[in-house]
């Protein structure tokens, strides 16, 4: 894909943390980059498998760097693991290894949250950046005792990009689980297509109009793929030049950073 070809978007769907910002620093393009698009009649939404903060709080933490907001502009992993329940396990009374943030997003939409690990009717694990033994423990119990139970993860990042470099993420807190049980969850964040589908689906965009943006191939650019949708790396959080050749997640365009796309965006 030539850069020339971004004037052909129409939805953009930007992953957030080493994309638009760096932990509690904004990219300098950010501001302008939303602004063009605007501008250009595009519509941008953000893309996120971070399931430590409900919607409210990143619109919180976008005002706080300087980016307003609404709760209507993100497309969580919090979300789609609500949609999924409500579909596959309506009404289950959740054991959630995650923050309180997740766990009102997932009430909210109405699932009773487990008080103990003898209460769950299902086990959801989450990026907890609030994380305990005792929460790793109480999952082991329930994963190792009741293999019929189901047990959902909100995404499979390794780790989340901060200022200094990088801590566990929800996938690296399922891994510890794996070893200890020999439980494989299932997974429903990026890189599932899910997030991309019902963004363009709320917005009324085809695919061949519509291109994620994102720091990681194994769940921006495989997320894409899935969905068939244009995916463009960028190297301002977890991908480098080493990483992009030996990945089997090829992206339509790799970019040093989502600023590049400005110039051509029709205004």
């Amino acid at each position: 894909m030539e850069k020339k070809e971004l004037s052909r978007i129409r939805l953009w769907l930007f992953d957030l943390d080493g994309t638009l910002y760096l932990g509690e620093r904004i990219f300098s393009f950010t501001g302008p980059l939303l602004d063009a698009i605007r501008k250009s009649g595009g519509k941008y939404l953000f893309l996120t498998n971070n399931s430590s903060r409900s919607v409210e709080d990143a619109v919180k933490k976008l005002a706080r760097l300087g980016i307003a907001s609404a709760k209507g502009d993100f497309v969580t992993s919090s979300q789609a693991t609500a949609l999924y329940l409500l579909r596959a396990h309506p009404g289950r009374r959740l054991y959630i290894c995650g923050t309180e943030s997740l766990k009102a997003e997932l009430h909210a939409h109405g699932f009773p949250i487990a008080g103990s690990w003898r209460e769950a009717e299902a086990v959801v694990v989450g990026f907890d950046t609030e994380l305990t033994f005792r929460k790793l423990e109480d999952v082991c119990r329930l994963l190792a005792a009741r293999p019929e139970l189901p047990y959902i993860a909100t995404n499979p990042d390794l780790v989340c990009p901060v200022e200094f470099g990088s801590v566990p993420d929800c996938g690296s807190i399922c891994a510890m689980l794996r070893n200890a049980t020999a439980r494989e969850p299932l997974v429903i964040g990026k890189p599932s297509p899910l997030m991309v589908e019902l963004a363009m689906e709320r917005w009324g965009f085809a695919p061949g109009e519509t291109a994620v943006v994102g720091d990681r191939l194994y769940t921006d650019i495989r997320c894409a793929r899935s969905a068939g949708v244009t995916g463009i790396a960028v190297l301002s959080g977890e991908t480098d030049r080493q990483m992009l050749a030996e990945s089997p997640d090829v992206p339509d365009l790799v970019l040093q950073n989502a600023g590049e796309i400005i110039p051509y965006l029709k205004g």
